[in-house]
């Protein structure tokens, strides 16, 4: 058997991988639904709505994409084919940042 046919798992690492953006997804989505529902019963400002918003919807649409990504990660690994996450890599970082603003309007708004 060689080094390759030892570790390789047939699929568990591209399953790894699909549950950790899952988790990522998820915490985008959830959160920014309640950090957006917080701020309008906060009275926030317009942007820090949207920002949260926005991160929500980021978080929505990377979790509706996570099993044409597992399909492709999974068809990339058997094919010897380079794998390619950029797009899915935008929506999580917009998310990120999305929440990080919002976040400094929260913090310089309320006082």
């Amino acid at each position: 058997m060689t080094p390759e046919e030892e570790i390789w798992d047939q699929g568990l690492q591209s399953e790894r991988t699909r549950l950790a953006w899952v988790r990522t997804a998820v915490a985008l989505s959830t959160g920014g639904l309640g950090a957006a529902g917080l701020a309008v019963r906060s009275g926030l400002p317009v942007p820090a709505i949207a920002a949260f918003a926005l991160a929500a919807l980021c978080g929505g649409v990377l979790l509706i994409r996570t099993r044409l990504r597992f399909r492709r990660v999974q068809a990339a690994l058997h094919h010897g084919l380079p794998l390619d996450s950029g797009l899915d890599a935008l929506f999580a970082w917009l998310g990120t940042l999305s929440v990080v603003a919002g976040s400094v309007i929260f913090v310089f708004t309320v006082r």
